[in-house]
């Protein structure tokens, strides 16, 4: 099964005038995924192939011109909410100083289920520059590797007390993990009600400040622990993400 991103299908697509009467639509894909179906792939007029448009869009198709550049399909089936979630997941996780690890910890969270992604920039944060566009690489790369129909959203860099401000809005749970020995915390498993959408706060290799976790609960925060070993920020993140998809299963 060959999936291809097309986010701006519903916008471009042409309703096919056929005798039979099927209700069936052409699209072109744009020059690089034309590129990875026929030349990467390899794939030729005939074969059918899946587009994605990145929010719940599932839409079979089959190819009619193999061009490189612009590669056209008629579109035959369609499905919406392919892959709806129950809840929302947002985690915030501070950014890494190898980006590497960021864009690691975007492909496993996508493939895991996650709906939404933001990045503070912490007190201890060591990098000061995102590259949006990267991360956003990394997510639809991986929402076509797991085969899923929706792209989480992913925020720019934002101050961490912006972001605490903004996260005022949300009306889930919301949780902040850290390292800070002076009270015995409940672990997120023990705290999250399952089927209720849930706001993770994750911090930057040295950890959030004393006052950053202060901030955080005075705003609705609840303090929790991710375990009794020290994670390093990405691996903390996906595993905040696998606790709360497995009690959602």
């Amino acid at each position: 099964m060959h999936l291809f991103y097309t986010p701006d299908i519903l916008l471009t697509s042409q309703p096919l005038h056929e005798t039979s009467g099927d209700n069936t639509f052409s699209y072109t894909l744009n020059e690089d995924e034309s590129k990875h179906c026929i030349r990467v792939l390899r794939l030729t007029d005939g074969d059918k192939i899946i587009l994605i448009d990145g929010s719940g869009g599932w839409y079979e198709a089959r190819i009619t011109d193999n061009n490189a550049k612009r590669c056209k399909v008629n579109i035959t089936e369609t499905k919406k909410e392919f892959g709806k979630r129950s809840i929302h997941l947002h985690i915030a996780v501070a950014p890494t100083k190898n980006m590497d690890r960021l864009e690691w910890f975007i492909e496993k969270a996508v493939e895991i289920g996650i709906d939404e992604i933001s990045i503070p920039a912490c007190h201890n944060s060591e990098r000061t520059i995102v590259k949006s566009e990267r991360l956003n690489k990394a997510a639809i790369a991986a929402i076509k590797q797991s085969i899923k129909a929706y792209l989480p959203k992913i925020n720019e860099l934002t101050d961490f007390k912006k972001f605490i401000a903004s996260a005022a809005e949300f009306k889930g749970q919301k949780f902040i993990a850290h390292c800070y020995k002076n009270e015995i915390k409940p672990h997120l498993k023990t705290l999250y009600k399952k089927g209720e959408d849930v706001l993770i706060l994750i911090g930057p290799e040295g950890d959030f400040s004393v006052d950053e976790v202060k901030i955080a609960v005075n705003n609705g925060f609840k303090e929790i622990s991710l375990g009794t070993g020290r994670l390093r920020t990405e691996t903390a993140a996906v595993y905040a993400c696998t606790v709360i998809n497995i009690l959602n299963e």
